[in-house]
């Protein structure tokens, strides 16, 4: 077995052994020592990587147009940049997503990584940085505070696609069943008590009706994140960077990814807001609020099968206990649930990081950066499991719902237009007296005929608003 080889690297507090095939430095080294706290890195993220190669690339790009930089040099970055993009050397960004510095170790991996193989492209050997330093010449004209939070945007730009084409493909699906159970007819409730009768399908109709909202919410908020505050350097005062560079970074920004960028109005104030941040990740909260509140209404409708509800069945995905015989649990709904309650922490999270920054600078990103991109992920894929192994699946117990609305309290409503609501309250409570149904008692107690209350109980006359017939 061969000894593992390294080389010595350099910097502010000293030297340090890094593997000698890394394209990452000594500061990333040092990043992996000190954290060692989520167990989730850059490299668990693809699409970070990609941006901030995107975000180094434009910058390189911009400082080559107006001769920070020198071609050769800026050229060599471009092309290692657009290696990272194309999904190459993903493996080369092990810093744990959760540190200190305000993002710098994210920052320096990036530029560390891009020198390294820029080097190489240039025809010498990794760590020779005086010929491309990670410093000097990748991290030209920008700061962490900088670079880390446009990198961090474009990736909630990219990610934002799966996210909203794993909704949109959630809302097709009940949208779906909406139609496939448009003829049934069961009880809708109010406080968990009968209420009036609807269909299975417009229940259906609504949910997805409701996700279906979240689209254009998740679309208002991430479109916030096209300002970015590239050129703000350390303090968004623009110091080290050449008049014209932030505008010119925007600009190279939109060319090479196809968003609209645009330089924030003012990178003083930009630099450490991250109020747009605290918008979307509320947008990922309030898409979880709904899912999970559909999720309760699966399982409640699903329960059962005996002592239940009984309306709808779920899909079985796996035995249900260990002790008892037969029993099939909820288990994609209830995943759902607690992937929505990990959102809500998560955006908690959020607004103390946003909260918690001072002055001139949010040193807290690092904690937004991983909870938002955690929630995004994690709610793509459990969108994606609750259509393909629960709403796709879903059948409906046609005779059961409808047995449930004759024998139901709840159609008295339909009777206040002719007997009034007083009326309409003795014959309720007869009936729960009683145990009979509205029916049978209007007729015994001679109130209206058979041929009146046909009419007005005909279920079809009470799914949507309608002149009240004529007796």
């Amino acid at each position: 077995m061969s000894e593992k080889k390294f080389r010595l690297e350099s910097d502010l507090l000293g030297e340090l052994q890094v593997p000698a095939d890394a394209y990452y430095g000594v500061q990333t080294q040092r990043a992996i020592n000190n954290y060692k706290i989520s167990g989730k890195t850059m490299s668990d993220y693809p699409e970070y990587v990609i941006s901030m190669a995107y975000v180094k690339w434009a910058a390189a790009a911009a400082n080559k147009e107006l001769g920070a930089l020198e071609p050769k040099i800026a050229d060599a970055i471009c092309a290692a940049c657009k290696e990272l993009t194309e999904g190459k050397m993903q493996d080369q960004f092990p810093v744990d997503m959760v540190q200190g510095g305000a993002g710098t170790s994210v920052n320096m991996n990036a530029n560390e990584v891009i020198a390294n193989r820029a080097l190489e492209i240039l025809g010498h050997k990794k760590s020779e940085y005086q010929f491309c330093s990670p410093n000097d010449h990748v991290n030209c004209a920008q700061s962490t505070n900088d670079a880390y939070p446009t990198a961090l945007q474009y990736t909630i730009l990219r990610m934002n696609r799966h996210l909203e084409d794993a909704l949109k493909q959630l809302v097709a699906s009940f949208r779906k069943k909406g139609k496939e159970f448009k003829n049934v007819i069961k009880m809708g409730r109010t406080q968990l008590q009968d209420a009036v009768p609807m269909t299975s399908g417009q229940e259906f109709e609504a949910f997805a009706d409701n996700l279906e909202e979240e689209i254009a919410n998740l679309e208002y908020n991430v479109n916030l994140l096209t300002s970015i505050n590239m050129g703000g350097t350390a303090i968004g005062t623009g110091l080290n960077a050449v008049p014209g560079f932030a505008e010119l970074c925007a600009k190279k920004m939109s060319e090479l990814t196809g968003e609209n960028f645009v330089s924030a109005p003012n990178l003083v104030e930009a630099t450490p807001d991250t109020g747009d941040l605290v918008s979307y990740s509320g947008a990922l909260k309030r898409l979880a609020v709904k899912l999970s509140k559909i999720s309760n209404d699966l399982r409640l409708m699903a329960s059962g099968p005996r002592c239940g509800l009984f309306e709808i069945n779920l899909p079985p995905m796996a035995p249900g206990s260990s002790i008892m015989p037969g029993k099939v649990n909820p288990v994609i709904p209830e995943i759902t649930n607690q992937v929505c309650f990990k959102v809500f922490g998560n955006d908690t999270t959020v607004n103390f990081a946003a909260e918690a920054g001072q002055l001139q600078l949010n040193v807290m990103e690092p904690i937004i950066v991983e909870c938002i991109l955690e929630s995004m992920t994690w709610l793509t894929n459990v969108m994606h499991t609750l259509r393909s192994k629960c709403i796709d699946g879903i059948t409906v117990n046609k005779e059961h719902c409808e047995a449930m609305v004759k024998n139901s309290i709840g159609i008295v409503t339909a009777l206040n237009p002719y007997i009034g609501y007083k009326n309409s309250t003795k014959i309720a409570k007869e009936a729960l007296k009683t145990g009979g149904s509205i029916y049978d008692i209007v007729l015994e107690q001679g109130i209206l005929t058979k041929e009146e209350i046909d009419k007005i109980l005909d279920p079809e006359n009470m799914l949507a608003a309608h002149k009240v017939p004529q007796l």
